[in-house]
């Protein structure tokens, strides 16, 4: 990203830190709620995963304002709740795309267990591009990167195996 860009930025560094970790988050807890979901469509199914994160959402949102009161000993701003709720949305925002593949794959005619699966390889593969982004940045070797990619990709691989043992 070229200086100009970055100096019109209006997110910082923290907001970026906590943007990739409110996406990662928002991967493994849909992963989860595709994992446990006994919904019987894959619209159901995205429903509850959207519902399910936003709750996550809201529920952080709201965490974070209450700390800041009680740590700081006076009411949030209206720039701190401005923040506050106008941050995190990564949480909800990365889960789209896996939703897009189980919503796409069932309506090619595979099965809902097909197409949840489908969804969650997606997270999977999601969660390792952020592990080895995390190494890249981090300014790991490629073998720490594939370490990085490795263990991130276990969360989804984790969801994957739980789904295949409870249904």
């Amino acid at each position: 990203m070229s200086p100009s860009r970055t100096s019109f930025s209006p997110r910082s560094a923290y907001d970026t830190e906590e943007a990739t970790a409110a996406g990662i988050y928002g991967v493994i807890v849909s992963a989860g709620v595709m994992a446990a979901a006994h919904a019987p469509s894959a619209a159901a199914t995205a429903v509850a995963v959207l519902v399910t994160v936003s709750i996550y959402w809201t529920a952080e949102r709201y965490s974070r304002i209450v700390a800041e009161r009680i740590h700081q000993g006076h009411r949030p701003s209206r720039q701190t709740l401005r923040r506050q709720l106008t941050s995190g949305w990564e949480m909800i925002t990365a889960s789209l795309l896996p939703l897009a593949v189980l919503l796409t794959v069932r309506l090619l005619g595979a099965t809902l267990r097909t197409a949840v699966i489908s969804a969650m390889v997606c997270s999977t593969v999601l969660l390792c591009m952020a592990g080895w982004r995390v190494g890249r940045k981090g300014r790991l070797t490629t073998a720490e990167r594939l370490v990085s990619s490795m263990v991130a990709g276990l969360f989804g691989i984790g969801m994957i195996v739980l789904k295949t043992q409870l249904h």
